[in-house]
């Protein structure tokens, strides 16, 4: 039987929890984002995410105009295991009450 103890936020790492078998979004270094539904994490943020689509943002420059390529790629993964050093922002999923 879930108490009120179950759904409280009282720490950081509570948000985590709160959003386990949902999808989430994830920020990671070098532009890399990620979309997934969170299975597991630990202290440190390391993450297992299911069902994951990863954007990965790169931008380059023109040798003769100087001007800004944005490239995006995607890709769907079925399971990942995110390393937590590399995480920037977890995102819970949006809560309507």
């Amino acid at each position: 039987m879930a108490t009120e103890d179950d759904s409280a936020v009282k720490e950081p790492l509570d948000l985590i929890r709160l959003s386990l078998d949902e999808r989430i979004y994830v920020k990671l270094r070098s532009d890399r984002e990620l979309r997934g539904k969170l299975h597991a994490y630990d202290q440190h943020l390391n993450m297992i995410l299911g069902d994951v689509e990863e954007v990965v943002t790169s931008v380059e420059i023109d040798d003769e105009t100087y001007e800004e390529i944005v490239k995006t790629s995607k890709r769907h993964v079925q399971y990942l295991f995110v390393r937590g050093d590399g995480v920037i922002l977890v995102s819970p999923p949006l809560r309507t009450s």
